[in-house]
């Protein structure tokens, strides 16, 4: 399995650099043929450089944008593929489809499922409010009666402005 990852992202890398090779290798020539002509007029402004370079670069970009997307498109498909058809078919990563009528999920933990069938009916019969376990919790449950967004006390304050 480690084999195939290794080759995938081997293929990564290669379409890393075939997407960027053209980029590079198109500004380093406009930077090649810039750089002799500005030897040869002795004209050595650094903008002039950088003007055609860009403008190359994005015509290239415009250019193979397409084959671009979808070199990434097909390494992507490939990338989902590995990962639903290789990796989950591979045993030794992955249990297997029926393994859930094997098990019982926190076994001994959970020893009184349904003694909390009280609680589901108060919360049906009353939604949105809080269930307790005993009337004294519900008391001491009591809206507050500040504004949403309270103002500071004195100390508060004297903290907050640093006095």
């Amino acid at each position: 399995m480690l084999e195939i990852l290794a080759e995938y992202l081997s293929k990564g890398f290669i379409v890393m650099l075939a997407i960027s090779m053209p980029c590079v290798l198109v500004a380093a020539g406009i930077g090649l043929i810039v750089g002799i002509l500005q030897a040869v007029t002795q004209v050595q402004e650094q903008t002039i450089a950088a003007a055609p370079k860009i403008l190359a670069v994005f015509l290239v970009i415009i250019i193979g944008g397409f084959g671009f997307i979808r070199m990434l498109t097909n390494l992507f498909y490939e990338g989902m593929a590995l990962a639903f058809n290789g990796v989950s078919k591979n045993d030794s990563y992955v249990l297997s489809g029926d393994y859930y009528k094997y098990t019982v999920p926190f076994q001994g933990e959970l020893k009184n499922r349904f003694n909390h069938t009280g609680e589901i009916d108060y919360i049906m019969r009353h939604p949105g409010q809080i269930p307790f376990i005993n009337n004294q919790e519900r008391l001491k449950d009591s809206r507050s009666n500040r504004m949403p967004n309270p103002q500071p006390d004195f100390t508060e304050t004297t903290t907050i402005l640093g006095r």
